[in-house]
């Protein structure tokens, strides 16, 4: 079986096809089951004896002082500050601002355009959503869901779940009005 033109081969025969002195691995898997299969595979991976590998984008810009783990994949656009440690399999989707002396940890997941500011801590197995804000010196506690547009402003306890309300329209005002646009005559 093929794909892309490439051989498909079934996890539990890859060592045996290619050979972990041979050749290296990525895990390439989303945040599925709030990232544990991507967690499962990678820990079997590296249990085969496969070296695991990251990606970082040469289109992201990341201080030389930033440490990253392995598995991990950072995408175009990311912005990194300084003294960030990004733990294994971590995956940062497009155009994220890390702030200076943030950790990220183990198994997350970093969708698009998330601002964490200095000084965070992302825990284990955490989705965060797109144009998500975490406010200065902020724990994300392990196995947290943040949901898109959220903004985080306090601690938040390990399993939850946090979302911001639906936008509604404001009542009374209409943009028109509001930007003071009258009728063409």
């Amino acid at each position: 079986e093929e794909m892309f033109e490439r051989p498909v081969v079934p996890f539990e025969e890859l060592e045996y096809l290619y050979e972990p002195t041979k050749y290296k691995a990525f895990v390439a898997i989303a945040y599925t089951q709030l990232n544990r299969l991507r967690a499962r595979l990678y820990r079997e991976a590296k249990k085969k004896g496969y070296t695991i590998v990251s990606y970082v984008s040469s289109k992201a810009f990341v201080w030389r002082n930033v440490k990253i783990g392995e598995n991990c994949f950072v995408f175009e656009d990311n912005t990194i500050q300084p003294f960030v440690k990004i733990g294994n399999n971590v995956i940062m989707w497009s155009g994220n601002h890390i702030g200076h002396h943030s950790i990220i940890r183990d198994h997350s997941f970093i969708s698009s355009h998330v601002v964490v500011s200095g000084f965070c801590e992302i825990g284990e197995y955490c989705f965060i959503g797109v144009n998500a804000t975490i406010g200065n010196n902020i724990r994300i506690a392990k196995d947290c869901l943040i949901g898109a547009g959220s903004v985080i402003l306090r601690d938040t306890e390990e399993g939850r779940i946090y979302a911001s309300k639906r936008t509604e329209p404001l009542s009374g005002r209409d943009a028109l009005s509001y930007f003071g646009v009258r009728p063409v005559e």
